[in-house]
Formats: C-alpha cells, sequence, structure tokens
C-alpha cells in the first residue's frame, strides 16, 4: 500500500470566507516540517468584502503564501509592507516571535475580486525556534519552473525535477505544485515524508484514487507514480522527518511552556506592533 493515510478537509470559518483544513489532522500531525495545512478559495468577494485578518501572533514556525488567483496585502511586526500575487512566494518566519496581519489594498476591496491558494506554515527545527523573525518575498518569476512530459510545474522550495528553489529553508524541506493532463503519469520525488495534495481534479496512486481537495499521505519508496483521472493540479510537500511539536491557536512550539509563555505575552501586549496597523488586534481565544 502506498498511501498511508487519505485526510479529508475540515471546514473552517474565518469571517468572510472560509479554508479547507488539511494540517494538522488526527491521523497525522506533520508531513516532513509541515505542520499546518490551509487551501483558501475559489472565492469571490462582492465589493467591500475580502481577505481583512487583523494582527495575531506566530513563534518558533515560518509561513508560507501561495496564490493562484487573487492577491493579499501583508504586513508585519519587522516593518514589510508586502503585496503578494499569483505565483509569489511570501516567506515570514515567526522565530522568538512576530505579528502579522493580511488585509487587501483599498482599490482590490472595492470591485468584485476572486481570491484562491495555499496557506502553509512549517515548524523550525529546534536550533532555530528561536532565531530573530525576519520577512522574505519571492517573485513569481524567481520560482523555477519544470516540465515531466506534458506534466508542467514549479519548486516552490527545495529541490526536484532537476531545478532547486531559492526560497530560504531551514531543513530538509519540499514543496512543489504542478499540473498535470488527464491520463499523464508523474513521478513522485522520494522524501523521508511526503504528501499529495489534490487542489483541483483527480489523480490515482497505486490505482487508489485521491480525490479533489484530499491529502495523501504517501509511504516512503522509490518509483512511486501518480496518475491524472482528469485534467489536475497538485502540491506536494515533504521533507525530513521533525520532532513532535505542540501547536495552539497560531502557536507551535517544541516545548509546550513555551507557547503557555506565548499566551501570556500576547495578552499582555508585549508583542510588538505590526507597523501600519498598529489599532486593531486578534484577542488570544477564551
Amino acid at each position: 500500500m502506498s498511501i498511508k493515510h487519505l485526510i479529508q478537509p475540515k471546514e473552517k470559518d474565518l469571517g468572510e470566507f472560509s479554508v479547507r483544513r488539511l494540517l494538522p489532522s488526527a491521523k497525522q500531525q506533520m508531513v516532513g516540517p509541515w505542520i499546518f495545512f490551509d487551501h483558501m478559495g475559489p472565492a469571490e468577494f462582492a465589493p467591500g468584502q475580502g481577505v481583512n485578518v487583523r494582527p495575531h501572533p506566530h513563534i518558533n514556525l515560518a509561513t508560507v503564501t501561495y496564490l493562484f488567483e487573487g492577491e493579499i496585502l501583508h504586513r508585519d511586526s519587522v516593518g514589510s509592507l508586502q503585496t503578494i500575487q499569483p505565483g509569489d512566494i511570501n516567506l515570514m518566519v515567526a522565530g522568538k516571535g512576530i505579528a502579522h496581519s493580511e488585509r487587501e489594498r483599498e482599490e482590490v476591496n472595492q470591485q468584485t475580486h476572486r481570491l484562491h491558494g495555499l496557506q502553509l506554515w512549517h515548524a523550525l527545527p529546534e536550533v532555530y525556534e528561536e532565531i530573530e523573525p525576519a520577512f522574505y518575498h519571492y517573485p513569481s518569476a524567481e520560482i523555477p519552473q519544470f516540465i515531466e512530459g506534458k506534466v508542467t510545474g514549479r519548486v516552490m522550495m527545495g529541490a526536484a525535477y532537476g531545478v532547486v528553489s531559492p526560497v530560504k529553508t531551514f531543513a530538509q524541506t519540499l514543496y512543489v505544485e504542478a499540473k498535470l493532463p488527464a491520463g499523464e503519469s508523474f513521478k513522485l520525488p522520494t522524501e523521508d515524508e511526503l504528501a499529495v495534495y489534490v487542489a483541483e481534479g483527480g489523480v490515482s496512486l497505486k490505482d487508489r484514487s485521491i480525490p479533489q481537495y484530499a491529502l495523501a499521505i504517501v509511504e516512503p519508496g522509490s518509483d512511486l507514480y501518480l496518475m491524472a483521472e482528469q485534467d489536475s493540479q497538485i502540491a506536494l510537500i515533504g521533507g525530513e522527518k521533525m520532532t513532535e511539536r505542540f501547536i495552539e491557536w497560531n502557536f507551535v512550539s517544541s516545548r509546550q511552556e513555551r507557547i503557555e509563555q506565548a499566551k501570556l505575552d500576547w495578552k499582555a501586549g508585549h508583542f510588538p506592533k505590526v507597523v501600519g496597523d498598529e489599532e486593531e488586534f486578534i484577542p488570544l481565544p477564551e
């Protein structure tokens, strides 16, 4: 059997729109360093509606945002102000603590607009958990593309299919997106841990179907091929197996006591403010 678990998404309401959450799951907490996986949209917003996530904190992790459609305006407490557009990679390293907001430019918000993308978090290795927070933006043109037969794709993080992503990593990390025409096969890379997410369409692995919006945790092995049952768009995530992590609200750490401290710090207002977005914040959930 090549599929260890088949994870179906949980719908999470974020206010004006909902996301499909695949990780963490009761079946498996992490895939390599990846501990959080949300699929946003595709969603269409009327004028005056859209993404409006108030400032909130993170520790000991890095967020990775990638859009298929639309845009998000990112601000954070290290002073970043960055619009992310389709194909770009936003990498925000929380380290010892960062706060950020995700909103929209006024000219986008005031017209009918769409949003479709993936947002993932990966845990930082223990040696890097408390590094200084930082933000890195990689425009779409810097993300390398590959062609394997009739399959086209991009390596967003790590190395695969003869190309290497420039996006900073802290551990062995893989993040790939690819489009598979119906009937086409596609060899999977070899990683300590690997998962396949079907953002659109449907694929199969050794005659077991992976439907749209499902995340398949793949048993390690070589010479594994996906087969596209229809025109499909997929994401591959994986990398080296890491030690267990604690996760609560927006906090991830190898130490539960570190999360408890972060909760106290956010409640007491000890996190740095988001530059240019200092007035609002999301309270610590009760």
